[in-house]
């Protein structure tokens, strides 16, 4: 065997229990209680939890938005992403018109195969349809194991929203191959009334990101795709669920059996919206943004009792002084925060402090992204699967902040959060990548996940 993880608490989305783990080949071969094998290494995990490495369903790496470029690339991000026991991240390409899905995707792959840290999926995002060109492109997609794509159904003056036939001619087509629609739902119309309305009366601080799309802005796009694909009787997966409206409208239309999958991140868990109320809220500026506390006392328990799916991060972080280019017009402000390398760290806190179980965590984190995604070797501590596995300390103290962070941003909403409980190695296909603070793997490490589909 080339590795022994001796002695831990094994974490899964059904369970925990003591065992030994054994890996070869970059699998997991055994599972039980004193292993009768002997390996290359062996690691001592008694008194530690061995999780299977979290899969971040949402991030955006060197992503083009509002005049730059997001400021991780694929190495510094996924290079993060493992430091946090993130082992495989999806990204999300912008397919604009003229493009095709495949050769958009293959352009990232090329970079991704010499800088990527970690695995890697893809999330493709359609904002044009190419005279129907796309539709029949998907199926050539999904062969390639690109299962899921994504609508906007903001961003009109980008160019990137879809509209509601083109959103139902998606479903459907998605439908017919056993692929997946993602959608970020908020209504475009309200966002672009309120901040025009808000701009003129002078209103352009970070508090007016936020109230120019509030809770009621949000929610109204989400029963909308909730309304559409349970008539459409087709699947779909909101992305960064922030309101609680949207979320009860997803839960109902769960118990009547439709297939609507939820996915909320860390930002909206921990965050409300004073944080635009503050001096440096503009680094806080995200779509959608934080929302008040009574959405985000819905958000945990939904999570709580299981109506939410998955937690990813939405990964977009900018520098600082890109943020303050809204510091007078919050219209300026490129949004997206980091998070792929706290995605892990902050639920399992929240499982150290009683908040929910280790098991959810793994359960939202991996487990059900790699079944919803089509990953049918990752998310679990399980023979046959990768040995992607994470080694969790539930007595190491750490405080947040951009100096312990692998990321190449500047800042982080994030800093001075302390959490009690921490990962201290990542092992990637069975080899370690990440040792109690330091990045020890390589870029090009990481390979694309080629994904089922239904």
């Amino acid at each position: 065997m080339e590795l022994l993880i001796k002695g831990g608490t094994v974490v899964t989305a059904s369970g925990s229990f003591e065992a030994d783990v054994a890996v070869d080949g970059g699998k997991i071969a055994a599972i039980g209680k004193n292993l009768p094998v002997t390996a290359n290494q062996v690691v001592d995990a008694s008194g530690r939890l061995v999780l299977p490495g979290a899969l971040d369903a949402h991030t955006h790496m060197a992503m083009p938005f509002g005049g730059t470029v997001s400021a991780d690339s694929y190495l510094s991000g996924t290079r993060a992403a493992v430091c946090g026991g993130v082992t495989t991240i999806f990204d999300y390409p912008v397919q604009h018109k003229g493009e095709t899905i495949l050769g958009l995707v293959n352009s990232k792959k090329e970079i991704l195969e010499r800088d990527a840290c970690c695995d890697y999926a893809f999330h493709c995002c359609i904002t044009d349809l190419n005279g129907g060109e796309i539709l029949d492109e998907m199926a050539q997609a999904v062969e390639e194991g690109i299962t899921s794509f994504k609508c906007f159904l903001v961003y009109k003056k980008e160019g990137m929203m879809v509209d509601d036939g083109t959103l139902t001619r998606l479903l459907l087509r998605a439908r017919e191959l056993g692929a997946l629609i993602n959608v970020h739902a908020e209504n475009p119309d309200l966002i672009d009334l309120r901040t025009e309305m808000y701009l003129k009366e002078g209103k352009t601080s970070a508090w007016y990101h936020y109230m120019s799309r509030p809770e009621f802005v949000e929610a109204e796009a989400d029963k909308r795709v909730v309304h559409w694909a349970s008539h459409l009787e087709t699947p779909v997966y909101l992305v960064h669920m922030a309101d609680k409206e949207g979320l009860e409208a997803c839960i109902r239309a769960k118990e009547e059996g439709h297939t609507v999958y939820v996915e909320t991140c860390p930002q909206y868990l921990e965050f409300t919206c004073d944080v635009y109320k503050r001096p440096d809220g503009r680094n806080f500026v995200c779509s959608p943004p934080m929302k008040g506390k009574e959405s985000q006392d819905a958000l945990w328990t939904a999570l709580k009792s299981g109506f939410i799916d998955t937690v990813a991060t939405d990964h977009c972080p900018f520098q600082s002084y890109e943020k303050d280019w809204g510091k007078d017009d919050f219209t300026k402000i490129p949004n997206g925060c980091a998070g792929v390398e706290n995605l892990y760290p902050y639920m399992l806190d929240a499982a150290n402090s009683g908040k929910i179980s280790f098991e959810r965590v793994v359960e939202v984190c991996a487990t059900n992204v790699a079944k919803i995604f089509g990953c049918d070797n990752k998310g679990a501590i399980a023979v046959g699967k990768d040995a992607d596995i994470v080694i969790y300390d539930k007595d190491k103290d750490f405080t947040i902040s951009v100096k312990n962070m692998h990321s190449d941003y500047d800042h982080t909403i994030w800093e001075g959060k302390k959490l009690h409980g921490y990962p201290v190695q990542t092992y990637l296909r069975g080899k370690l990548v990440y040792d109690n603070g330091n990045f020890v793997g390589k870029p090009g490490m990481g390979q694309y996940v080629k994904r089922s589909h239904k």
